[in-house]
């Protein structure tokens, strides 16, 4: 099995989001023997926000590329490779004001790409990137997952969404939660590594 680790935290190895992913990763190649990972750390590495030159580079057909189209395009090639290589996908989720860290959203405008991750027919859109499993490793200070916060997370259900549309619809959510409320916090990842299965 090839394991791919995205990380989206800035927080280094502080992270919540990061050593749920470990553990995934971990239970993977523990139940996969000789399995290897490749690890895109996107705080490291960030990739840009999307400019004219990169809609460009999209839509512009390789043997016409200039050298800066050729440039602009790299990251969306390199990434869009490394994702089709995968057979499953861990990606660290930090929830930042109720939604997905920029550098993952980045990282998402560059791998999502008309005639390379979806395309469009006379029956709409389908997903290029089929048979993959993903595992999402969320972190949030409070509870979202259920009760009266619920309504306020745009994590899980945006990345379902992105991800299915890429065809990617297998995807189980693991939750590291209420990392900021003292009754919670000291058993938060425990309680979320013990819940993994893969």
């Amino acid at each position: 099995m090839k394991i791919l680790h995205l990380i989206s935290s800035p927080r280094g190895e502080a992270s919540f989001s990061v050593k749920l992913g470990d553990a995934i990763v971990e239970k993977l190649q523990a139940a996969n023997p000789g399995s290897t990972v490749s690890i895109r750390n996107l705080t490291n590495t960030p990739f840009p926000h999307l400019e004219e030159v990169h809609i460009n580079s999209f839509f512009t057909p390789a043997e016409n590329h200039t050298s800066q189209l050729a440039e602009a395009v790299q990251h969306s090639n390199e990434s869009i490779a490394e994702l089709k290589a995968a057979d499953a996908i861990v990606i660290g989720v930090p929830m930042y004001n109720f939604g997905i860290h920029s550098t993952l959203k980045a990282w998402i405008d560059h791998v999502a790409r008309a005639g390379q991750t979806f395309s469009y027919s006379e029956n709409g859109p389908e997903g290029l990137v089929k048979g993959k499993k993903v595992y999402l490793a969320i972190s949030s200070g409070g509870v979202y997952s259920d009760g009266p916060m619920k309504a306020y997370d745009f994590t899980e259900s945006y990345m379902r969404s992105v991800l299915g549309f890429l065809g990617m619809v297998d995807v189980t959510a693991y939750r590291v939660e209420g990392l900021s409320l003292p009754n919670l916090k000291d058993e938060a990842l425990d309680k979320a590594v013990a819940a993994i299965a893969v």
